[in-house]
């Protein structure tokens, strides 16, 4: 069976269960897991909500990073989804989730897919804050 065990990028609310039992195995002993939820400030200012998008290809990009952090850390497992379209404060924007034999890779392996799904993939998002102000953000810088 293949590390990569899921990736998606989707319009509907995702589920913390889907993506933990999709790394989950017998002969893992860690599994760590990161959710990103959209925030009520960015900035400085006070975010009212915000709006993903994504290129056509961001899946398969998702599937690029997780091969690549597969092929290059000792996991024995990797998941990720990311949602698109109009959420609120709280909601969950992303999940990835990695599993191993020892705490430290399944640590290592999350790290790296969170923040390479971050700058490799192609998502944006629309924030619109209390103000009435908006702005086109790609989510790349570690927030």
């Amino acid at each position: 069976m293949t590390a990569v065990r899921l990736v998606d990028i989707r319009e509907t609310p995702l589920s913390l269960d889907e993506v933990y039992a999709a790394v989950g195995d017998p002969a893992a002993g860690g599994i760590c897991l990161f959710v990103g939820t959209v925030r009520d400030h960015d900035g400085g200012q006070a975010v009212a909500g915000l709006g993903y998008s994504s290129h056509p290809t961001a899946v398969d990009r998702l599937r690029d990073v997780a091969e690549r952090i597969a092929g290059e850390c000792d996991v024995v497992a990797l998941a990720g989804v990311h949602r698109v379209g109009d959420l609120r404060i709280g909601d969950l924007a992303v999940v990835v989730a990695a599993s191993a034999a020892h705490r430290a890779d399944a640590f290592e392996a999350c790290r790296r897919l969170i923040d390479e799904l971050k700058s490799d993939v192609p998502v944006w998002k629309h924030q619109t804050f209390v103000s009435g102000d908006a702005e086109w953000v790609r989510p790349d810088h570690g927030g």
